[in-house]
């Protein structure tokens, strides 16, 4: 059928059993929650958000994953730079060469883990103290890293968060320039371009991730109110709201 007037659309809508609020356009979707788990202390300020819309935390919690082996005897006691650029994106092996570079340059040791798309003996050469593989214990690698260097994946950025590791940033597609501008914007680390990417660049880049206290201080302010929130279990709470097996679930995470 087609709609030729705003009062047919409205008949058409209505005789479907929807009653929007036509000034607010959320009401045209389900009332059930739309859940991130973006902190919202890590968001920006804003009021547009749908009425739908409810904050949580990162959802991860270490269990289910699988185990990668991983050469834990080869790491060497220096501060741990982890670099992921996630698993399926990035198939350049000189920008994993890069960074294992400028790692270097810092007295730092590079643990990279390059995903689905290379092998690590495509990367070489790389430092001695080098660490490539394909997949790596992520959560394991950051509770004892100094710094994560990222592509600033949500998922990523927030398990480094849950560490209190700064980060340095490097966005390039998705919800990337997104995560990146929240990084900026409190100070949990440094952001660049891929293409400004050099070694020089990144090793100063890296340098100020390590020594500039700012960083890892903003990061483990977000790990205490990461901790204090437990995201798992407020989205929890809020689908068990949403069905009627709990009472209403506030802002601060508590049942009112």
């Amino acid at each position: 059928m087609l709609i030729r007037s705003n009062a047919e659309l409205i008949a058409e809508v209505e005789k479907v059993g929807i009653k929007p609020n036509w000034e607010d356009p959320s009401s045209l979707f389900s009332d059930l929650p739309w859940i991130t788990q973006c902190p919202r202390e890590f968001d920006f300020e804003t009021s547009h958000w749908p009425k739908q819309f409810r904050y949580a935390g990162p959802f991860h919690d270490g269990k289910g994953r699988p185990e990668p082996n991983f050469p834990w005897h080869r790491l060497t006691g220096e501060p741990i730079v982890y670099v992921s650029m996630g698993t399926a994106q990035y198939d350049d092996a000189n920008l994993f060469r890069t960074m294992a570079m400028a790692v270097r340059k810092n007295d730092a040791q590079p643990v990279i883990a390059i995903g689905d798309l290379l092998r690590p003996e495509q990367i070489a050469p790389v430092p001695n103290n080098a660490i490539v593989v394909n997949h790596a214990p992520q959560l394991e690698l950051l509770k004892t890293a100094s710094v994560c260097v990222t592509h600033a994946g949500l998922n990523t950025v927030l398990e480094a968060l849950t560490q209190g590791v700064p980060q340095v940033a490097i966005p390039v597609t998705h919800d990337q320039p997104g995560v990146a501008a929240r990084i900026a914007a409190h100070q949990t680390g440094v952001v660049t371009a891929l293409e400004k990417l050099t070694v020089s660049h990144l090793a100063t880049l890296v340098n100020e991730a390590l020594n500039n206290p700012i960083y890892r201080d903003n990061a483990r302010k977000f790990q205490q109110t990461i901790a204090k929130t437990n995201g798992l279990s407020r989205a929890a709470d809020l689908l068990e709201e949403a069905f009627g097996l709990k009472k209403k679930v506030s802002e601060s995470g508590l049942n009112e």
